[in-house]
Formats: structure tokens, sequence, C-alpha cells
């Protein structure tokens, strides 16, 4: 701390009215909204001057200009305090902050990134750290590798690239386990660039926070985590000017002790305030209480400009460097195609990084570490973190981020995957080991509701790919698409059944089989694909001929394409597929066709919890293999037979 520079005072009661301020036009914006959070604002009204007016280097008029530090308010409900911040430098006008949560207003409940000085949507508490953790190895290792920082003799800081990333958390999220896994993340990477400021205000939403006041109890569990913990006054602009210039080769945890709505003589340090505005009479009087205790200070706050060295970075048109190379007939496995295409996209741009749970000798992530270990980041078996932290990489579209584990591993983090929806996060995740296909492992490793997961994602494109060629192109597009985007891989090896010429188009299904004389349209993906094709052959020996459809995508699905070529079969449509039939592509078929009169849809689905066996013993079992399709086709023939 001997580089410590103290504030004067005339900076410290700036810091202090800056603060006060932060608090009356909290509660002037939620008693105008008529709700709101407005003490969980007055909490960290000095947490929130200090940081933005003393700490952090920012140029408040390009709120994601790439040098800027970063801010990720994962208590969300404190949004009208983040509002009031930016109010004060000046981005928004103050009259804004009174159309708080109104529906023509960008100011909403929590902070989403229709703000532009908002990264990342928070809210569903205990998610912001792990996404501050994504921007600060973004900034340490990735950053600082492409852009490396002048060196500078008089450096006072020890953080590798020029921003810093602070957190402001809540004591009530710090019972959520996703938290710790960010905490051991950044503990495990050094990185030494981010900040997490604990607002220790004791009250939750209705009850006390399990360790209330106990701040030295939070002390020693970050202690314990690997980080640099200090416990601090956090009404003390002096106290949190200090802590928060301190360097250390650890990341820093703040652990701020501080009163529930602070300033609010009723409500300070009671329960049953949480998410209560002011009603109109009490909010006068306090913001007049408020206003008494400002003093006169002539000195005006500034953010401190940043450094310029974290260059701009174009994602644009991310291509492979060639066609896929694969031959007819040569067999992979998807998920195995999946690392091939990853490593491949690679080697035409820097921007390309890749995360993993732990589980890259499976998805085959593996092959892109092995040629670019700078751009791998092991996640380890923290799959709500992995998500987090690959939308902390992908913000300010610093990079094109993929993210794999096993496909029913991401149930897990379903949340971090709605909210990267939330955020117009474009992070691209594979799940492999999909269905009842990937054999003796059984149910608890099979991948069976990952396509009703990602469908309900708002924006968000599924990719099912059914061989070598298609993986490879489902991974280049996905590294072009908006929004989330997900990669559905399979253990078994397939047959090669496209051209290294076929063009591939998101929302594009291919008709793989077909003659002039087809009596049903048979959709499949996937394993199911290969298993449709075989059940084709051997209904052409009974001159049963079938129209097979490889959908590419699930969502978008090519509804035209699924549509005339049912007619072709008089509206006969059987559906097969390694999923439950809950959510699936039977059911993303049957949306697709409701309106159309004439058409009916037989679906073959894995119908129960499965269990362990050679995967054609499940696909048998299951009534998704070949057989059972020849049966089905038959059954809808005999039905369509039976009613003329």
């Amino acid at each position: 701390m001997e580089d410590y520079h103290k504030p004067d005072q005339q900076t410290v009661q700036a810091l202090r009215n800056l603060a006060n301020r932060l608090r009356i036009n909290s509660i002037k914006a939620t008693t105008a909204a008529g709700s709101g959070h407005p003490t969980s604002c007055c909490s960290v009204a000095e947490i929130m001057s200090v940081v933005f007016f003393h700490a952090m280097k920012y140029r408040p008029e390009e709120p994601r200009n790439p040098n800027n530090d970063r801010f990720v308010l994962s208590k969300g409900h404190a949004a009208p305090a983040l509002y009031a911040v930016w109010a004060e430098t000046g981005y928004l006008k103050e009259n804004e902050l009174l159309n708080l949560r109104k529906v023509d207003s960008v100011l909403e409940g929590h902070p989403v990134p229709r703000q532009q000085f908002v990264d990342v949507a928070t809210g569903s508490l205990g998610q912001g750290l792990g996404a501050a953790c994504g921007m600060a190895y973004t900034g340490k290792y990735f950053d600082e590798a492409r852009y490396p920082a002048p060196k500078a003799p008089t450096r006072a800081l020890s953080y590798a690239h020029s921003y810093r990333v602070f957190c402001l958390l809540g004591d009530g999220e710090l019972s959520e386990g996703s938290v710790w896994e960010a905490m051991a993340f950044a503990s495990y990477y050094q990185l030494d660039n981010l900040v997490a400021i604990l607002d220790i205000n004791r009250l939750g939403q209705s009850d006390p926070a399990p360790l209330q006041h106990h701040v030295e109890k939070y002390q020693r569990r970050c202690e314990a985590f690997g980080w640099h913990a200090v416990i601090a006054d956090g009404h003390s602009v002096e106290e949190l000017c200090k802590v928060l210039a301190q360097a250390r080769r650890q990341p820093l945890a703040v652990i701020a002790k501080t009163v529930k709505g602070k300033g609010i003589q009723a409500a300070e340090d009671k329960t049953g305030w949480h998410g209560k505005p002011l009603p109109k009479d009490v909010a006068d009087g306090v913001i007049k209480e408020l206003q008494s205790r400002m003093v006169s200070c002539s000195k005006r706050l500034y953010p401190s400009p940043p450094g310029e060295d974290a260059a701009p970075v174009s994602l644009r048109n991310i291509r492979m460097p060639s066609a896929p190379s694969y031959k007819p007939g040569e067999k992979i496995a998807t998920r195995k195609a999946y690392g091939v295409a990853l490593a491949k996209l690679g080697r035409y741009n820097e921007h390309v990084v890749a995360l993993d749970g732990d589980t890259k000798n499976s998805t085959f992530s593996e092959l892109f570490k092995n040629e670019h270990p700078n751009r791998y980041v092991e996640c380890y078996v923290a799959e709500q973190n992995m998500v987090s932290v690959a939308m902390g990489c992908a913000a300010r579209d610093r990079n094109v981020v993929f993210a794999s584990t096993f496909a029913t591993f991401f149930s897990r983090a379903y949340d971090q995957l709605r909210m990267a929806a939330i955020s117009e996060s474009n992070v691209n995740l594979c799940g492999s080991h999909c269905g009842v296909s990937i054999g003796e492992d059984g149910p608890s490793q099979m991948g069976l509701e990952d396509l009703a997961m990602f469908r309900a994602i708002p924006g968000a494109t599924v990719f099912y790919p059914s061989d070598g060629v298609s993986a490879e192109k489902a991974v280049e597009l996905a590294a072009n698409t908006k929004g989330l985007c997900f990669i559905r891989t399979s253990r078994p090896e397939n047959n090669i059944i496209y051209s290294c010429n076929e063009d591939f188009h998101v929302g594009q299904a291919k008709v793989v089989y077909k003659t002039n004389d087809d009596h049903v349209t048979v959709i499949g993906a996937g394993v199911t694909l290969h298993e449709a094709l075989a059940a084709a052959e051997h209904l052409k020996k009974e001159r049963i001929h079938i129209r097979v459809i490889d959908p590419f995508t699930v969502k978008p699905l090519d509804a035209k394409t699924i549509i005339d070529n049912a007619r072709a079969t008089r509206g006969r449509i059987i559906t097969v597929e390694d999923h439950y039939y809950e959510g699936g592509l039977g059911e993303a078929v049957c949306s697709a066709v409701v309106n159309e009169s004439g058409f009916g849809v037989h679906r073959l689905a894995v119908s129960q919890v499965p269990r362990s066996g050679k995967p054609h013993e499940l696909l048998q079992i299951f009534g998704i293999d070949r057989d059972a399709i020849v049966q089905a086709v038959r059954k809808v023939l005999s039905g369509a037979s039976n009613s003329k």
C-alpha cells in the first residue's frame, strides 16, 4: 500500500454527496414506478460512488469502449442505483430515471443489455461473478496475448491488462453454489484484474441472510477459496477508496459491511422492506433529510480515462479455410467431427476460443486444446459457471466462444442459458452424448431433454448434424449466427452421407432419400437419420418407398421443405428421434404442420427413463431403430388402406 494516495477531503466529500444523490434518485425512481428495491440501492450507495468515480477507468460517453473497466451488477435488483450512476456521468438524463420500469423505457426492473452500459443481464442471483470471471479471463489472457500492453515501469497495479472487472454481489446470493464455482475459477486462474464487492447488508428478501453481519466468516470463506479478502465499512468512502486501490496477485474480495435501507430511517436494518417502494409522502421526507446531510462542495468528480491498449475486434465472416475433407462412406462420430471442426476454425481466426467442463476427451474439444492451448479454458465440473464464463468471454464481441460438455449436463445450467438469451449473448454450446445411443453409461449420462430445453430458449438456434460434413458446417454457421447456438452431437460413428461441397444453411433441411413414388415422409436426425436410411433400403425390397429428410436445424425448422415433401406422400409423416417425446423433433414437426389439412404425424421417441445396454439394443428396446421405422411405415400405410 506504499503507493496508495489518500484522496483529499474535497474528493471524499464529493463522493459522500454523490452517494446520497444516488440514494435520492433511487428513491425517486422506485416511488415513481410504484415498485422496485430502494433499500437494496441505499446499502450500495457509497460502494457505487467510489467504484464509478474513483476506482474505475472508463469513458462514460462510450460505455462499451473495449478499453473501459467493466462493471457487473450481480445483485440486479439494485438497478436503480446503477441507472442513477449513469445519470451522474451524464450518459442518462436525470428525468429519465422517473421512467423506471415503464414499458416504453430502456430502464427495466433489472439490468439488460438494451442499456449500452450493461454487458450481461442480471437479476437471477448468483450469476454475475461467473460472467465477470469470463471478462477478466479475456482481459488477462486473451487480450493481453493479442494486444500486449506497453511496458511501463511506473505501472503500480499487478494485473496484466489495462482493464479491470468489478462485480457487486449481495449477501443473499452468496447462498448460491454458482457464486462459489466462480470464486474457485477466479482463484485458480489468478484473475488479479477481478474485484468482487460483497454488499453484506444482513437482510435477504424474507429473512436475514444466514451469516448476517458476521463479516469475518465471509472473509475466511473467500480466503479459503484463494482470494485476497478485506473487510471494509461499506459506508465509508475513505475505507472503500483504500481497499479498492490494493494490487494483488490474487482476485480481490471486498467484504463491505453495510446497512440495508441506509438513509431511510423507517427502513434501516429492518425486515419487511425488500422490494417495496416508499410512499410519496415518506419519500419526500426522506429526500429532504438526505439533502440536509450533503455538505457544499465545489469539486466535480469525473471518471478517469482508460488506457488505449485493447484493440477493436472484428468477428464478422468467421469462415473455414477449406471445405470438409471427409470421404463418402467414411465413419466418424459427430462429437469427434465437432472437435476437428473447432480446431480447424481456430486455425483461421485467433478470436475463436473453446471452453469445456472436464469432458474434453469425450466432446473432442481436446483437439482444439492440443492445437490452440492458449485459447482453451478448462472450467472443470462446474457447468453453471462454464456457461456464465462463456457469456463473459463473449461480452463486447471480444471472442467467438464455444463451450462443450455432455448434452444432459447443460440441464443444471438452464438458468444460466436462459439468462444468456436475455443477455443477447452470442455463445455457442455443444452437447455430446445425446440419447440412448450412448449405450452402457446409462440414463444419467444421456441427453434426452436437451432439444426441449434449447427449443424453449427465445432466439436460440439448434443444430442437429447427422454426419461429419454437416457437423463441420454447423460449427462454421454457429460462429456466424447471432444469439445462443446449440450443436447436438452423438457418440456412435456413422457414415458420411454428404458431399464435402454440400451447402448448408440455418433453417434449411435436406432431402437425403427420395423417389417419384414415395409413400411416407420420414424425418430423422443424428443416429436416427441413419436408421431411417437403412429402413428405406429395407422397404425398397418390398416396393415401399419412403422419403427421408434431415432437418439439420431443429430450430428454426424448415417447415416449407417438410410440408412440400409430405404433400408428395399424401401428408403421411413419421418422426424418429433419440430424445424423449416431450419437446423434441416430433413436437417441432407437429407445430410446423398443425395448420395443414390432411396431414398426420406418427412419432417415434424414447418413452421412458432408459437403462444401460448396447446402443443397438437400446435403439431397439425404445422403438427408434430401423426395424421400428419399418413397422411404423407399414402401420401408417395399413391405416391409410383401411380408411379407404
